[in-house]
């Protein structure tokens, strides 16, 4: 079987949760279907090289618009073309609302669909409204033309089977995995990590994420200023467009607030091992992968208090209320050390694994069957209606 992901920028150690998700999940379904080949879209803007492999993945970057509103759909259309035409896929696994724009496109090509939702991208402050409407438009093409919809979330889950009833049978509740952080206790290289940042021997909160509007960095940074803790602020994030909201957030930098840029892999558990209090800020998420990464690597934990955040489950001590800049100033000031929570439960229930062998799961049901090409499937109707007439 040929199978194909889009809607991504690109794997490994690309920016972003969908990235993340991807680069962990899809050389373990490529281990666990060894006769199928994979093929990742990604952006040429943000991957090396135009071909490449990584763990038994091709990775292919094609050309997209570079406009913050086109890049997204038009690398997932090409993505699409070039998985119907030139690979001939049997299956296109498609990331995001947005680009699941393109589900029907597909379906004409005669692919079999799948669709991640892996957040409500319309909530998202830094769209305009025609942006919001296409998101919107994208979420509706995922439930009516996707073959199957695998949510990260209950909450997601949950609200598409209130709002499709007629469709829930399509959503499957599947999240993210929390475990390719486990380290062994070797502490090599985290003395020039922490060097590397002034922060040897300086005690830090840590945040990660994109310096977007979503991610509730503003409100960790008026926070962190009004308590005036005797800690070291670090946001580990970087942005692929610099707008205003970055800019102004990156001038907030000084000898208290460390911006890293993007990091990932051994400096991010670096980071995350030796970290005072992790804070996740949010004011919306899919499921966080870098709240679940923070725990497994036993870090005390401050989330607001939103439904992905919820539902992993923490003690009430570990949130704070949504955008509540007063509440997280007085939890900043206050003792973290009863904030840890219990990573091996985390892990049973968050596993690559497991997250691989339902995902698995979605595919082999879906590829019993060969697809039909939805428009002949529609001639084919026409013809029986207007055959009616001829008699």
């Amino acid at each position: 079987m040929n199978i194909c992901v889009v809607g991504l920028r690109g794997i490994p150690r690309v920016l972003g949760g969908v990235e993340t998700h991807c680069e962990h999940l899809f050389p373990l379904l490529k281990k666990r279907r060894p006769n199928d080949s994979f093929t990742v879209i990604a952006r040429k803007e943000h991957v090396p090289h135009k071909i490449s492999e990584y763990q038994g993945l091709r990775i292919v970057a094609l050309g997209h618009a570079k406009a913050k509103y086109l890049e997204t759909i038009t690398s997932t259309v090409y993505g699409i073309l070039y998985a119907g035409v030139a690979l001939k896929a049997d299956l296109v696994h498609v990331h995001g609302i947005g680009p699941a724009l393109t589900a029907p496109l597909a379906r004409a090509l005669g692919l079999k669909v799948v669709v991640t939702y892996h957040s409500k991208n319309y909530e998202h402050r830094k769209w305009n409204k025609a942006a919001r409407a296409g998101l919107r438009m994208g979420e509706l093409c995922a439930m009516y033309f996707a073959n199957s919809i695998i949510a990260i979330s209950p909450s997601i889950a949950k609200d598409l089977q209130v709002r499709f009833p007629t469709l829930s049978g399509k959503v499957r509740f599947i999240p993210n995995g929390a475990d390719h952080l486990i380290q062994s206790a070797s502490q090599d290289g985290a003395h020039e990590v922490l060097a590397r940042y002034g922060l040897l021997g300086r005690p830090f909160i840590l945040s990660v994420g994109r310096l977007v509007p979503e991610k509730g960095f503003h409100d960790l940074l008026d926070a962190f200023t009004a308590a005036d803790p005797d800690y070291i602020l670090v946001i580990a994030g970087g942005t692929t467009q610099r707008d205003v909201y970055s800019e102004r957030l990156l001038q907030r930098a000084g000898e208290k607030v460390v911006f890293t840029g993007f990091i990932s892999g051994c400096e991010l558990q670096v980071l995350l091992r030796h970290a005072s209090l992790f804070v996740l800020p949010s004011h919306n998420e899919g499921l966080p992968i870098a709240a679940l990464e923070a725990a497994v690597a036993g870090a005390p934990l401050l989330l607001s208090d939103i439904a992905a955040n919820r539902e992993l489950g923490f003690r009430p001590d570990n949130y704070f209320r949504v955008g509540d800049v007063r509440e997280l100033g007085r939890r900043l000031g206050g003792e973290y050390c009863d904030l840890r929570v219990d990573r091996e439960r985390l892990l049973q229930r968050y596993n690559w694994n497991a997250v691989c062998a339902e995902t698995d799961e979605v595919y082999s049901s879906l590829l019993k069957t060969a697809a039909p090409n939805v428009w002949d499937k529609a001639l084919t109707r026409a013809k029986q209606l207007f055959g009616g007439h001829r008699q």
